[in-house]
């Protein structure tokens, strides 16, 4: 039996900041808040841990990559150790070049870097990218391959790409029930005979 109430003030504090960052915009082609994405992250992540900072920073992963608000900011309302999970999960853009130029490239980084992150930000990661999954899963399920013209890059294949190169970097949290729901998902919607190679 729990010995009383938590403090989730933080959390608390941080789910509010991210749905004002995230306010009037919408979830790519589907009609929702935005805000429903990073919720789900969070709660994806409190499978996985009790520890509030890494809720707060599944809550708040895309504010920095998706809004104006910046890594300082952050590190400001929510210290050192959520900044860092937070900009672990951000995407680096390269300057001069498009988000569907330079798309390859910058999931390449991402993958090498969250392979050699921590579990914290592993476990942020996969919040973000189960939530990710899910989604992709049930519109897949509807619309098969219209499904990847919403994307930056149109191509099935990239995207397979993608998603086992993350399941492989995530292969820490093998074990857990998001981890496996995570790999299923993916069987799921690229089939499970497919070369699982990065190269």
């Amino acid at each position: 039996m729990p010995n009383g109430p938590i403090n989730t003030e933080l959390l608390d504090r941080a789910i509010l900041f991210a749905v004002k960052a995230h306010t009037g915009t919408e979830r790519r082609g589907k009609g929702i808040p935005y805000i429903v994405h990073p919720m789900e992250a969070m709660e994806i992540v409190s499978t996985l841990t009790k520890d509030q900072e890494l809720m707060a920073a599944a809550a708040l992963h895309d504010t920095v990559e998706d809004t104006s608000v910046t890594v300082e900011d952050i590190r400001r309302e929510f210290g050192d150790r959520v900044a860092d999970l937070v900009y672990g999960e951000s995407d680096v853009f390269i300057e001069g070049e498009t988000k569907e130029e330079s798309w390859r490239r910058r999931k390449l980084a991402a993958i090498e870097r969250l392979a050699a992150s921590s579990l914290d930000v592993k476990m942020v990661a996969l919040g973000d990218k189960l939530s990710n999954m899910r989604a992709i899963a049930r519109d897949f399920a509807v619309v098969g391959d219209e499904l990847w013209n919403i994307f930056h890059t149109k191509n099935r294949f990239d995207h397979e790409w993608h998603y086992r190169g993350l399941a492989k970097s995530l292969g820490e949290l093998s074990g857990t029930a998001a981890y496996e729901e995570f790999t299923d998902l993916i069987d799921k919607v690229f089939g499970n005979g497919t070369d699982k190679n990065l190269d």
